[in-house]
C-alpha cells in the first residue's frame, strides 16, 4: 500500500510538474508573439504614370517640339503668313463642324558632325490616344497659312538652331493625348526615308 501510495504521489506530482513545463512554454511563445514587431501593410503597387517626351533623337538628328496652336474651324485671311497668297485669298473652314485645324511645328536640329541629306527627315500624321491618324492637309490647300519658306527635310549643318517644319492638320474635336510622328531615313539617307526605311517616333503635343 505504501508503494502504491508513492507512486500514485509520484505520478501527480509528474503530471503537475507537465502543466507547469506547458504553461511556462505557452507564456513564454505569448510573450514573443507580443514582442514581435507588427506586420506592415502591403503597400499597393501604383503603375508609373509615363512621362511626356517632347523630343528625340533618331540617328544625328534631334526632333523637338516646338508648337501646337489650335486655328480653330476656320484659317482666316487674316491669318495668311505667306504673302504670296495674300491678294483675294478665301478663308478655309473645316470640312467638317466636328473638326478643328491644328498648326504644329517641329524642328530638327543635326547633332552629328556632317551635313544630313536634304530629305532624310520629316514630321508625319497626327495621332489620338485611341490610335486614330490625321494626315497633314495638302501644301497647295494650306499653303498660305504655312510660311514661305517651309524647312521640313531641309539639310541640317551640325550643332547649327533646330530648323523649323511647320505643318496645318484636321483634327477631330474629340481627339485628346494627340502626338506627331517624326520620322528619318535610316542612316540618315534621304533614299531611305523615301523608300519608307525610316525610324519613328511619337512626341507629345501640348496644344495651346
Amino acid at each position: 500500500m505504501k508503494f502504491n501510495k508513492e507512486s500514485g504521489q509520484a505520478s501527480r506530482l509528474l503530471l503537475i510538474l507537465a502543466v507547469v513545463v506547458l504553461v511556462a512554454v505557452i507564456i513564454v511563445y505569448l510573450v514573443m508573439r507580443m514582442a514581435e514587431k507588427p506586420a506592415q501593410p502591403a503597400v499597393p503597387k501604383i503603375p508609373a504614370v509615363p512621362q511626356p517626351v517632347y523630343e528625340q533623337q533618331l540617328g544625328d538628328i534631334r526632333l523637338v517640339f516646338e508648337s501646337a496652336l489650335d486655328k480653330g474651324n476656320v484659317l482666316t485671311a487674316s491669318q495668311i503668313i505667306n504673302n504670296q497668297y495674300s491678294y483675294n485669298q478665301q478663308d478655309l473652314q473645316v470640312s467638317n463642324p466636328g473638326a478643328k485645324f491644328i498648326a504644329v511645328t517641329v524642328g530638327g536640329q543635326n547633332k552629328g558632325t556632317d551635313n544630313t541629306e536634304k530629305g532624310a527627315w520629316d514630321i508625319q500624321n497626327i495621332v489620338d490616344s485611341q490610335g486614330r491618324n490625321f494626315v497633314p492637309l495638302d501644301g497647295y490647300t494650306v499653303a498660305p497659312w504655312l510660311p514661305k519658306d517651309n524647312l521640313c527635310g531641309a539639310l541640317l549643318k551640325p550643332a547649327f538652331d533646330p530648323t523649323p517644319c511647320m505643318k496645318i492638320y484636321e483634327v477631330s474635336k474629340a481627339s485628346s493625348g494627340l502626338k506627331i510622328r517624326v520620322e528619318e531615313g535610316k542612316n540618315g539617307k534621304a533614299s531611305n526615308f523615301s523608300s519608307g526605311n525610316v525610324d519613328q517616333y511619337l512626341l507629345d503635343l501640348i496644344v495651346k
